[in-house]
């Protein structure tokens, strides 16, 4: 007979010790917040356990909920984070919104008003249901200090299993100083489904008929191992691969097989070969609106390509796209069947002539052309690509400054790459605090738009305090770039609303205890970021760029001159 110990109660505990001691048995080894006095009594517990479970005290509870999702991201933990009731929790929200959209784990704890005070909109009440109802996997209310364990042990299961996401719970003042005698839970367990092998088989069959294959890979819940597997499937068969939007660390970038990002901005030749594919194998991708371009690289619902979608949350398969073969696993699972897979003969010498026409567009598309000014901000991020470290983890926020990065950075190891497939401005600076946490002894850059960088660039005094030392690369057009892109498309010479007078940079990174540097010409740039590496503290380099270079591959005039000839036609 089998038999399983169970946890026995210390002794009467407060919620606010139960809270903590649950999060100490699930794991938990970092916590981020902004402190509220409805949440007080979790602080007090946290001060009794700081050297097992460190708490970062942030400036804004966006940059807290942004560092949890970048911590989740990176450890495939659970990232924790801590707010107060109403504005601190819609604070908080843009983090769990961007974990929700990336399948990122995490869990947000929000101070409440007391269970006597609940429905009488009382000072700062929020009902948390209704508020996070469509961006959180799971909001609940724990209003008994004996149901903590179990609720929280809920919580950790939730956002790891199937297709991962954020769950909200909410702390009611009271509940946090009810005293209860109830034994710890036991750790969670991930769950997530694998193929069946009449799944697999039928993988192959489709394999064995396709004449243009394509296999695009995404999502974080990678490991060394599955990307080998993947890797040796590509190898074996002689599949192109490329990677969804802002997860171009799945898949080796410098690989023989790898042929580009799938996303906005995609290289056009890879976006026609997408089209003109006759088996498109997704995996850990949920072919949302960006990795789609729109929803015009595969048609909804009945896609032209022979789909074959992998993804953790069975409810988002054939949710827009009708899958020949609809697969719910998660991506290490998958990659595990796909080691006793042997191809057909002579199926990659078949297919030879299309993997290498993809390679040769990839390879031309990483060449820039010249950029207006003395500043080609392409070149730095080639400059970077070429010295830093391969596990080097770059960050970016949004705005038109990420699209260089993505375009010309190649990934080589898993983990190196945080961005918000959400579209969060502000995430850059926050989510590469964490990373510097996280990996103290990794360089870690973070790239940023002045635009971006001044919704969360506070969070650099947060650095400074626990010691994180991340390279703030931050591109300064003057402007919000993606928005002006979009209103010259639109509304050529037309201006209006997206011009912005900015603060001096370098001495307010200084004002933080940061190295700062600007750069105004290409050829400065190396030397600049040689000094940010070695300055011991977090640096800022604020590259001074053209505000004709409002992309890589178009200035603003260009634009409205497409625009105006458009609109004339």
């Amino acid at each position: 007979m089998i038999h399983t110990s169970r946890p026995v109660s210390p002794g009467p505990r407060t919620g606010g010790r139960l809270i903590v001691d649950q999060l100490l048995v699930h794991g938990a080894n970092r916590a981020f917040c902004v402190p509220g006095e409805s949440f007080l009594a979790v602080l007090d517990a946290m001060h009794d356990v700081r050297d097992r479970l460190p708490l970062v005290v942030c400036r804004q509870e966006g940059g807290a909920a942004n560092m949890a999702e970048a911590w989740g991201k990176l450890t495939g933990a659970p990232g924790i984070c801590f707010a107060t009731r109403g504005p601190g929790a819609t604070n908080a929200s843009i983090g769990v919104h961007t974990a929700f959209q990336d399948s990122t784990p995490m869990i947000l704890f929000i101070g409440q008003v007391g269970t006597d005070f609940v429905e009488r909109e009382a000072f700062q009440e929020v009902d948390y249901r209704r508020m996070f109802g469509q961006m959180a996997k799971w909001v609940a209310s724990i209003d008994r200090a004996d149901r903590i364990p179990e609720f929280i042990q809920h919580a950790f299961h939730v956002a790891t299993s199937g297709r991962p996401g954020p769950v909200v719970l909410a702390l009611p003042e009271d509940v946090l100083v009810q005293l209860a005698d109830v034994p710890d839970a036991l750790p969670y367990r991930r769950v997530q489904a694998s193929p069946s092998a009449a799944q697999t088989a039928r993988l192959v069959a489709l394999l064995a008929e396709a004449e243009r294959p394509l296999l695009l890979v995404g999502g974080s819940a990678w490991d060394d191992a599955s990307r080998e597997s993947v890797r040796s499937f590509a190898h074996r068969f002689g599949l192109p691969v490329a990677c969804a939007w802002r997860y171009q660390d799945a898949y080796d970038n410098c690989d023989a097989h790898y042929v580009g990002e799938v996303g906005i901005g995609v290289n056009p030749k890879l976006g026609a070969r997408v089209r003109e594919a006759d088996l498109l194998i997704a995996v850990g991708v949920r072919l949302g609106e960006m990795t789609t371009n729109g929803y015009s690289l595969i048609e909804s619902p009945t896609p032209a390509q022979c789909l074959v979608h992998v993804f953790p949350g069975a409810d988002e398969l054939g949710r827009v796209f009708a899958a020949e073969l609809p697969i719910a696993s998660g991506n290490r699972e998958f990659a595990a069947t796909l080691d006793a897979l042997a191809p057909p003969a002579g199926l990659a010498a078949r297919w030879a002539g299309w993997l290498e026409g993809a390679v040769r567009d990839y390879a031309a598309w990483r060449v820039p052309r010249a950029q207006p000014g003395s500043l080609s901000y392409p070149e730095c991020v080639l400059h970077l690509e070429r010295v830093l470290p391969h596990d080097a983890i770059l960050t970016n926020g949004a705005g038109n400054f990420a699209t260089p990065v993505h375009r010309f950075h190649r990934h080589r190891r898993h983990k190196t790459q945080l961005a918000p497939t959400s579209g969060a401005m502000g995430y850059a600076v926050p989510a590469a605090v964490a990373a510097s946490l996280a990996h103290p002894d990794r360089v870690v850059v973070a790239f940023t738009g002045d635009g971006d960088f001044m919704m969360t660039g506070q969070e650099l005094a947060t650095a400074v305090q626990y010691g994180a030392t991340p390279i703030v690369v931050l591109v300064n057009n003057g402007m919000y770039g993606t928005i002006r892109m979009h209103q010259e498309r639109e509304y050529p010479a037309r201006v209006y609303g997206t011009a912005l007078r900015n603060p001096d940079f370098v001495k307010l990174a200084e004002a933080y205890g940061c190295h700062g540097e600007r750069v105004t010409e290409t050829g400065q740039f190396a030397a600049a970021f040689e000094r940010a590496r070695a300055a011991g503290v977090p640096a800022l380099i604020e590259l001074v760029i053209d505000p004709q270079a409002i992309t890589a591959g178009q200035t603003i005039d260009e634009l409205r001159a497409q625009a105006l000839a458009r609109h004339k036609g």
